[in-house]
């Protein structure tokens, strides 16, 4: 059985984002790049434009936000309100 993530694609500002509401299972910068990485491939196979992407992710009970670092400072800022619309295969 395959686990399903939730994703955002969105469009902010117009540039094509997706949020994957995922952490990788070693909380490092290099185990969250890997995975950010992955998960954007499958999306782009999936047919999405991805220009920027991010990780979204419950840390000491606070949303927070790994990848691009335009794009989470945009998330961080503006209180981004999850709204998946998508899912693909982890």
């Amino acid at each position: 059985m395959h686990n399903k993530i939730p994703l955002a694609h969105v469009n902010i500002q117009g540039i094509d984002c997706a949020i994957f509401g995922a952490d990788a299972r070693i909380p490092t910068n290099q185990a969250r790049g890997a995975l950010l990485a992955g998960l954007t491939s499958r999306a782009r196979m999936a047919g999405l434009a991805v220009s920027k992407r991010a990780l979204a992710f419950s840390q000491g009970g606070r949303l927070t936000f790994f990848g691009d670092r335009d794009l989470v400072a945009y998330l961080t800022s503006n209180a981004w309100a999850v709204s998946w619309t998508h899912e693909i295969e982890a």
